[in-house]
Order: C-alpha cells, then structure tokens, then sequence
C-alpha cells in the first residue's frame, strides 16, 4: 500500500557541531591602519593576511566601524562610540566602551573572549586597550584604539 502524505517527508544532513574555520580565516587584504591604506609590496600588489592575522584585522576594523554607518554590513557588525557624548561620568563612559567593544567581537564565531581592558584619557578622548583571543590559537593579542575626540583610530 503506498504511502498517502499531505507534505513530502525527507531527511534533513547533519550539521556538525564546529563551524569549519578553514572557511572563517579567508584571505583578506591587508590594511595598514597607519597609512590609511591597503598594504602594497614592491611590484605595487595588495598584500593579503591570513589567518590569525586576517583574524587580527576583523578586531580592528570591527572595532574601529561604527554600527550602522556602512550599508555594505549587518547591524551586528560595529561598535557604538557616537553614544558617548551623552555620558559624562568616566567610569560609565569606560563601561559603556567595554560594552560595545565586547559584543562587538564575540560576533565572529571564533572570538573565545575579550577582556583585561585598560583606559587612559587625553583631552576630549580616551585610549582604551584590551586583549582578545581567538580560536584555535593559544596567544592572546592586546589591541588598542582610540575613541572619542577628533582622531578616532588605531
């Protein structure tokens, strides 16, 4: 006797528990913060990180975007410093900086943690240095940006 369904039955592939990060560390082009521009070598080509490096890069310029100002990436990609200007009290302020940078990076799926954040203020912005880690690597990177005031950066 045939089967007699309303809705086709069929069986769904398995989907395995750890991301494959071959596909999360691709390529990337490697950008110079210092200089403001890609990275060139001698014959004029654009240099290309990978892995922990690419990784590296994803940190800083996740970091250093604002959320929602580059149509070309998902609200979830970017930090929220246009909001201090409202906080005045320092000890808000460096929490509220601990915050955005934190969700921030633990998007990507292999940031393990970000921690251990330190603060200097010079004028009307602030220094703010932290470290992050990333799967599969043992080492902990410190990186450092400044918020607020004129010179945004690295």
């Amino acid at each position: 006797m045939a089967d007699n369904q309303l809705f086709p039955v069929f069986e769904l592939p398995e989907i395995p528990d750890d991301p494959e990060y071959d596909e999360i560390y691709r390529p990337s082009a490697y950008f110079d913060y210092e200089t403001g521009d890609f990275l060139r070598d001698g014959a004029n080509r654009i240099v290309t990180s990978e892995g922990r490096e690419a990784y590296m890069q994803w940190c800083v310029k996740a970091v250093s975007t604002e959320r929602e100002s580059c149509l070309a990436y998902s609200d979830d990609i970017g930090t929220e410093f246009e909001e201090l200007a409202d906080i005045s009290d320092t000890e808000s302020r460096e929490s509220y900086i601990e915050l955005t940078i934190t969700e921030a990076l633990m998007v990507h799926p292999a940031t393990e943690y970000v921690k251990d954040f330190e603060f200097s203020h010079d004028g009307d912005g602030t220094w703010v240095s932290f470290v992050v880690k990333g799967y599969p690597w043992e080492e902990e990177e410190r990186l450092s940006i400044r918020v607020g005031g004129e010179k945004d950066g690295v």
